[in-house]
């Protein structure tokens, strides 16, 4: 799985952007969110990524001041009641972490957390405890993420070891109960 795969992955995972509608009040651009019904300033997102529906399909790009899309080579001006999607952020500690798992790791990770209902971008806390070690031969530890689906709650112990061989082992406990183990050698 290269780089371009992985990003593939993650821009088609569910709860991936915050979708809501934009009125322009005041000569301000408002971003009314659909889930929390919170008003924001567009601005906040400027040179973030962006999707504005048009002509039966999203188009993305790359927002600008003054209600302005950079799509490619055109820009597009944004008007009332446009409805808008934008891509949420990942926890920055759990993106270093994706980074850091070989292919197939990250790979069953992410669908045995698909396959229970979660989202990686449902992650409210991550404990990357890679980062704090040195580049060095071998590596040991255990990386902890919480993940909120607004259902349930998951807790997610990453129990790793990179010496000669690569052992990531994925714990995954469901605030029902339910319990889910996944180990990956290579």
């Amino acid at each position: 799985m290269n780089q371009q795969q992985r990003s593939q992955l993650l821009e088609s995972q569910l709860r991936a952007f915050t979708e809501g509608s934009i009125e322009n009040i005041n000569e301000q651009w408002v971003f009314f969110d659909d889930e929390t019904e919170e008003a924001l300033l567009l601005d906040d997102y400027i040179h973030q990524e962006i999707e504005v529906y048009r002509h039966n399909r999203w188009k993305k790009g790359l927002l600008l001041k003054e209600g302005k899309i950079q799509t490619g080579a055109s820009l597009i001006d944004l008007t009332n009641n446009d409805p808008v999607r934008i891509r949420k952020q990942l926890v920055y500690s759990l993106e270093r972490l994706l980074e850091e798992l070989n292919e197939d790791a990250f790979l069953h990770f992410i669908t045995t957390l698909n396959s229970l209902q979660f989202s990686i971008y449902d992650c409210i806390y991550c404990y990357n405890h890679l980062t704090f070690l040195a580049q060095s031969e071998g590596k040991s530890g255990v990386n902890f993420i919480m993940f909120d689906n607004q259902e349930e709650i998951a807790n997610v112990q990453h129990h790793f070891d990179y010496f000669d061989q690569q052992n990531d082992r994925f714990e995954f406990t469901l605030s029902s109960g339910r319990r889910t183990l996944i180990e990956r050698i290579s």
